[in-house]
């Protein structure tokens, strides 16, 4: 059996306005009505092949990681946060050093959580192609069969069978991001596959390698679990240990100097996703080619990928083009074009704007909220708290709250108070005030907050109780 590793790290910034740094890819529904990191995990969902899956996840994304598991009934082996985002040769060793520990002989499977695979049974029988080769010492990759000459993705040659009924490969070399040109003539010659970012492998010999190519790494990643601890649900890292693990990927770090690296070659209809025009590229499309989602109006458009998340988007006349719409943007851009989205994203990071971060419906563990208004020294948000949750026992330094309940009951804690509020009831929380808002129903609670001081940003925020653990950080 296979231990699943789920890589859920990674910002998708070719993916913005609807991918952000606070709500990624990974955990938004791009190919059906699954999050990407649902998809993934369902995918290795069979306990006769697949032990639980082990999620490595960063730090802000944990409770949204955790919630989405629970939303499809998977109990994971665990959940490990990273301090901070070092690439995937560090979280495969974490993985590996962890296994490892509970079984000795464990073979991992890889996965990104962030690709579309339209092939479940293909991707199951190249697995367990793969896990074949990978007892035998091998370090095996996925090759997938190009269907033009794209230069968003890296290249494999193939080299001699490993055997004449492995169905697998030695590696003759590695090709990262290649040009137009070179794309072309690696696609026309043959034996030649996009790198797919998946691997399988032994704990032991991906160690061994790792050790061999970049030892600094393997050192780092042990300390940062020995020093680790488990928080709730999850397992935390030590951050100064972890920072110590060279960022490199695990092609970079192996796969391109060991012997041992093998490639499985398969056609299972696979997209890394990453790009508004590889969602073109895979999604189900009208008569005239365009891909149209949610409340999008056309007259005379052709070969587009229109999609709004928010009001009616409608569209005249256009032709090869990425429309997306969200609240607070819009992204408008040639579809040849679509890899340089990320380009925008790293400016709005540059100039601190919040719309490369955060959606305008930021989500926490016990709910979300909405900014409705801001004003000069006011904003007005609406709450939303699930059932069962409270926020943390907090004060402000620098603003003061009124809470009026619009729907179920909300359970308020002021200082020394504890009372309840009903519908159309109000509290108000004045400035450096101990409270808590909580929801003891068995509905959804929302409350509209009205805030009013001298600074309104959401660092303004003491905590001295916290269910989710967030008092310490």
């Amino acid at each position: 059996m296979l231990y699943p590793v789920i890589l859920c790290g990674g910002t998708g910034t070719r993916l913005w306005p609807l991918s952000r740094a606070h709500y990624p890819k990974q955990l938004l529904p791009l190919v059906s009505n699954a999050t990407m990191v649902q998809e993934t995990v369902n995918r290795v969902h069979d306990s006769e092949r697949f032990h639980p899956p082990l999620l490595i996840c960063n730090n802000e994304h944990r409770f949204l990681v955790a919630e989405q598991l629970r939303e499809i009934g998977i109990r994971p082996q665990g959940i490990v946060l990273e301090p901070e985002g070092r690439n995937t040769a560090p979280a495969a060793a974490i993985a590996a050093l962890m296994l490892q520990r509970r079984d000795p002989h464990a073979i991992l499977a890889v996965l990104p959580s962030d690709h579309a695979i339209a092939d479940t049974a293909g991707f199951l029988a190249a697995m367990g192609t793969a896990a074949a080769i990978a007892r035998s010492g091998a370090l095996v990759t996925f090759g997938m069969h190009p269907t033009k000459a794209e230069t968003a993705y890296g290249y494999i040659q193939r080299g001699p069978a490993i055997t004449e009924s492995s169905g697998a490969y030695r590696v003759e070399r590695f090709v990262e991001k290649p040009d137009a040109a070179s794309a072309e003539t690696m696609v026309s010659a043959g034996g030649w596959f996009w790198n797919s970012g998946m691997f399988v492998f032994s704990a032991e010999t991906y160690l061994l390698e790792l050790e061999r190519y970049c030892p600094g790494i393997v050192s780092a990643c042990d300390m940062a679990l020995e020093r680790g601890r488990e928080d709730l649900e999850f397992f935390r890292l030590d951050p100064e240990a972890f920072s110590r693990a060279l960022n490199k990927s695990i092609d970079y770090a192996v796969m391109e100097h060991t012997g041992a690296a093998a490639v499985v070659p398969a056609d299972i209809g696979w997209s890394d996703a990453g790009s508004w025009s590889a969602l073109w590229d895979i999604s189900e499309k009208d008569s005239n080619g365009n891909v149209l989602l949610g409340n999008v109006e056309v007259q005379d458009a052709r070969q587009s990928y229109i999609r709004s998340e928010a009001g009616l988007l409608a569209a005249v006349g256009v032709e090869d083009l990425i429309i997306v719409s969200t609240e607070d943007a819009v992204l408008v851009s040639a579809k040849s074009a679509a890899q340089d989205v990320k380009l925008i994203v790293d400016r709005l990071r540059l100039m601190a704007r919040q719309e490369q971060s955060h959606h305008v419906r930021v989500y926490r563990p016990w709910g979300d909220y909405q900014s409705l208004g801001v004003g000069k020294d006011f904003q007005v948000k609406r709450l939303s708290v699930k059932p069962g949750a409270k926020l943390s026992l907090q004060s402000h330094a620098h603003r003061a709250e009124h809470w009026v309940v619009v729907q179920g009951v909300a359970r308020v804690t002021r200082d020394e108070e504890v009372f309840d509020l009903n519908v159309n009831e109000s509290a108000y929380i004045p400035l450096r005030a101990r409270h808590r808002l909580e929801n003891p129903g068995d509905g959804e609670l929302i409350v509209i907050e009205v805030q009013s001081g001298s600074y309104l940003g959401e660092d303004d925020i003491v905590r001295y109780e916290d269910v989710y653990n967030r008092a310490a950080e």
